[in-house]
């Protein structure tokens, strides 16, 4: 799995792997000449006493040590260059398929794996490609390059040599074939210990308000030395990897120099090629541990690369239509066709059979009590989640035959719980409209009863903002998104539950801005109180994934029970009207939207 997912992302690199190849070609054959070298050295001019002899093979030797630290350098800067480019690619891959998938695959896989899949797996996948380019190359090529150096030397002492090569792969091999389970395990511990972090530090007013900072360091302690155990088993299983080593080494060398003297004694081998032969011994035991050390990696970039794979095999359960429509007649429709959605594996669907139809410049509410379903009828609008039922239509379109990009700038959305990306106000402003001008920005501040907080701020637009806006109240950070939402111009405006945290006076303030400044938008708003939505043109009721009932407050107060039942707990006072009296069959408990 490991090689088809390399090969797949080194194909671009092919041409520069090519010459990668090459150098390390050069560098290696350069590192095996020097023993061949040094026999000649001994035999031909140290035992017959020529100088002149001595001081051409040492200038030769100088050229191919001056060759091999080029190539070595040419090598690691090239080998470097495509690790770093295969790591940039991957993490690049992975960011826009998490972009491309819908929140169904991206709650499949949690936050904290991907955060691990994108950096940590990526960086093990990286980190093998530098290591093998760099390393394991080199040493495969001296190790086979060193076999026939020595072959070369004395074919009978090189038979020892090949046995060793032989008996140190083997060995490698099983130590190897035990870590990837636990590479496995560990990179489930680092996950876990992610994810726990996530959860105390996002939550950590919950811990500390219930006094549970204990239990947390309980199950952060528990993480943590799973995470360890894990650990040092990999450690005392590398730790075997020297000791293998050492004793195959010191085994493999005594019988070449008994075996060497004998011949040497007979006549049948020189003192030069023993030193020859002792040296590639050298070269391939150093060779096959850098081999060891870069494949002890490949446990953990295996499951890294598998990880990786995972994410990036992931369908959509949301596909772009092939021919998707980016044109379109009416403007500021919204309409919900017996709309069913249902998670997969849930015993009932969560919306069931709604109808609703909103048209340009009217405002339609949706109320009902927690559970109901409204936050994720918003989602089917935005199609963050395609309907399992029914269907789901924007200006007469189905939103599955919608252009993505073109279904998000007529359908804007201020989600129930803001989000502020690090930087200043200005450029969360600019999310949706970039070419925005100040102008623009403090015209939508102004609607958004925004102006006054920005303006009392020392840096104005240019305030800067922290991650998750945590250095703004609630009720800043829904004005922020609010004016955000505007500066898009969308023709449908989605407001899920975006008042709660502002007082009465600066909603109705809003609002009447929104009513001078949108007149012909359609507005969708999602609240739990219904002063927040009285005045609204139309009233849609939720009761258990069901329109239980859609009409005006003052119809709904006097007919629908579920309705009075929210308006009671709210103490808001019935006061149908004299039309809702004389329309009784305007809207009944349970009618469609």
């Amino acid at each position: 799995m490991l090689i088809a997912f390399l090969n797949t992302h080194l194909r671009p690199y092919r041409r520069v792997l090519l010459l990668l190849l090459v150098l390390q070609v050069v560098q290696t054959m350069a590192t095996l000449l020097q023993p061949t070298f040094y026999a000649v050295i001994v035999d031909r001019g140290v035992v017959r006493g020529d100088i002149d002899y001595i001081r051409g093979i040492g200038a030769a030797m100088v050229v191919v040590a001056v060759l091999q630290i080029l190539a070595a350098g040419g090598a690691t800067a090239v080998s470097a260059r495509v690790s770093a480019s295969v790591g940039r690619d991957l993490r690049s891959l992975v960011f826009r398929r998490v972009m491309s998938v819908s929140a169904r695959e991206v709650g499949r896989f949690g936050a904290p794996s991907l955060i691990t899949r994108t950096i940590n797996d990526v960086q093990h996948v990286q980190a093998l490609v530098t290591t093998t380019f760099n390393v394991a190359v080199t040493a495969i090529i001296t190790c086979v390059g060193g076999v026939v150096m020595a072959l070369l030397q004395d074919v009978s002492l090189s038979l020892i040599i090949v046995g060793l090569v032989i008996a140190l792969s083997a060995g490698m091999a099983a130590i190897l074939v035990r870590l990837s389970p636990t590479y496995r395990r560990m990179q489930q511990a680092i996950e876990n210990i992610n994810r726990l972090l996530r959860e105390q530090i996002t939550g950590i007013r919950v811990i500390r308000a219930f006094v549970r900072d204990r239990h947390e360091q309980s199950r952060f302690g528990e993480a943590n030395a799973q995470l360890f155990g894990l650990s040092i088993r990999v450690g005392r299983m590398m730790a075997t990897i020297p000791v293998v080593v050492m004793l195959v080494m010191n085994t493999a060398t005594l019988p070449i120099i008994w075996f060497a003297t004998r011949r040497i004694d007979s006549g049948q081998a020189q003192l030069g090629s023993l030193s020859a032969l002792l040296g590639y011994v050298t070269l391939i035991i150093v060779a096959i541990i850098m081999v060891t050390v870069v494949f002890s990696d490949l446990p953990r970039a295996t499951v890294s690369a598998r990880r990786v794979q995972e994410v990036l095999d992931t369908e959509t359960s949301v596909p772009t239509s092939p021919h998707p429509a980016r044109r379109w007649r009416r403007r500021g429709h919204l309409r919900m066709r017996a709309a069913e959605f249902g998670y997969p594996g849930a015993a009932k669907p969560v919306l069931r059979d709604i109808d609703i139809v909103a048209g340009a410049g009217q405002t339609v509410a949706i109320v009902g009590s927690t559970g109901s379903g409204k936050t994720t009828l918003l989602n089917l609008a935005l199609r963050l989640y395609d309907t399992t039922g029914g269907s789901v239509h924007v200006n007469d379109i189905d939103v599955r035959e919608f252009d993505p990009d073109a279904l998000h700038r007529v359908v804007g959305c201020v989600p129930q719980n803001p989000y502020m990306f690090s930087g200043t106000i200005a450029t969360n402003l600019r999310y949706g409209a970039p070419e925005a001008g100040n102008a623009e920005l403090w015209h939508a501040l102004d609607i958004a009863q925004a102006r006054e907080f920005v303006e009392r701020l020392p840096e104005r637009l240019d305030a800067p903002v922290a991650q998750g806006g945590s250095n703004l109240s609630g009720g800043q950070r829904q004005r922020l998104a609010i004016a955000r939402t505007l500066l898009l111009r969308p023709e449908i405006y989605l407001l899920d539950d975006s008042f709660s945290a502002l007082d009465r006076n600066t909603e109705a303030r809003l609002r009447a801005a929104l009513a001078r400044e949108i007149p012909y938008a359609t507005l969708i708003i999602v609240a739990q109180r219904i002063s927040a939505v009285r005045h609204a043109d139309r009233i849609v009721v939720l009761d258990q994934g069901r329109v239980a009932g859609a009409g005006t407050h003052a119809q709904l107060m006097y007919y629908n029970r579920t309705y009075q039942e929210i308006a009671h707990s709210q103490a808001i006072p019935q006061e149908p009207s004299q039309h809702a009296r004389r329309n009784p069959r305007g809207v009944l408990h349970g009618q469609r939207g």
